[in-house]
């Protein structure tokens, strides 16, 4: 699924620490720990009637991988929160938003991959863009990669960090295929996500999801979670093989920027009855209705 320009975001300003700067004028040191090595933890948020989503629990997500990665600093929430609402006002911003956060450990006095050489603090930017959900909401197809999940003892899934190679290395081989994503297998061969989201399927009414063994604690895919044990809807998180997926009677993928999405088929195979099933359809009215009417005030 490619996504395409809007016109809307010709003027956007973006927020660099205390800074709000044009788009086209924003700059990062080419001393910045993001530019040198990737030095950077992440957060995707949705904007809905003026309100972010579960702001808290991805801040706290934040916070965790910069704690992981040994940051010597993190600004407060109520401090991110604050930049997110300058950039917000400046852009006269209440819905249908998308906002990256990137926190980098910072500007380095010289380069190299050595921490300690970073010595003023991290380096927080807002990117905020008017932006709809990014997936045909009729449904999406899914090839499998030959890219794996990186194991946790070699780069753990947990930190929610901007090494993100694996995954456009998925995504090329989707676009070769003419899939609209990746799906990615752990080092065992079990399935773990698509190279930007969460992956759930359905059999005999339960629906099931990977452990975050090889992916990250997704916020969309908790809430999903949620969602099924509200409804009285039997889950199941665990281990899963690539054919239980091509067999399933749903699947379906989770995540900030796009929401709640149906796949109609993998590998070729065409799942279920090759249309949006029931309990997609159900879970993502759930979502739907709770994103519209939960979240923090910010705009």
């Amino acid at each position: 699924m490619q996504q395409h320009w809007d016109e809307r975001n010709r003027d956007l300003v973006v927020g660099i620490d205390d800074r709000l700067v044009h788009r086209d004028q924003a700059g990062i040191s080419p001393f910045d720990s993001v530019v040198q090595g990737g030095d950077a933890v992440w957060e995707g948020l949705r904007l809905y009637g003026g309100r972010i989503f579960k702001l808290t629990e991805h801040l706290a997500r934040l916070r965790r991988s910069a704690q992981a990665l040994a940051f010597t600093s993190v600004p407060s929430e109520a401090e991110i929160t604050a930049r997110i609402r300058d950039v917000l006002a400046a852009n006269a911003m209440t819905d249908d938003v998308h906002i990256r956060l990137t926190l980098t450990r910072g500007v380095k006095i010289t380069s190299g991959m050595d921490p300690r050489l970073n010595q003023s603090g991290p380096t927080l930017i807002v990117l905020a863009e008017f932006k709809s959900p990014v997936y045909d909401d009729s449904g999406i197809s899914l090839v499998t990669s030959s890219v794996r999940r990186t194991r946790p003892d070699s780069l753990d899934p947990k930190i929610h960090h901007n090494n993100l190679l694996t995954s456009i290395l998925a995504k090329i081989e989707a676009n070769v295929a003419g899939a609209d994503d990746a799906l990615m297998l752990d080092d065992a061969g079990f399935v773990a996500e698509t190279n930007a989201t969460h992956v759930f399927h359905v059999k005999d009414g339960v629906v099931r999801t990977s452990t975050t063994r090889a992916c990250p604690e997704g916020i969309t895919r908790e809430t999903i979670l949620e969602l099924c044990a509200t409804a009285g809807i039997a889950t199941v998180v665990g281990d899963f093989s690539l054919t239980e997926v091509h067999t399933a009677d749903e699947v379906f993928v989770t995540g900030t920027m796009g929401g709640v999405t149906p796949v109609l088929t993998v590998d070729g195979r065409t799942i279920g009855a090759g249309r949006p099933g029931p309990f997609v359809t159900r879970l993502s009215a759930a979502y739907l209705e709770r994103t519209a009417s939960e979240g923090t005030p910010v705009a």
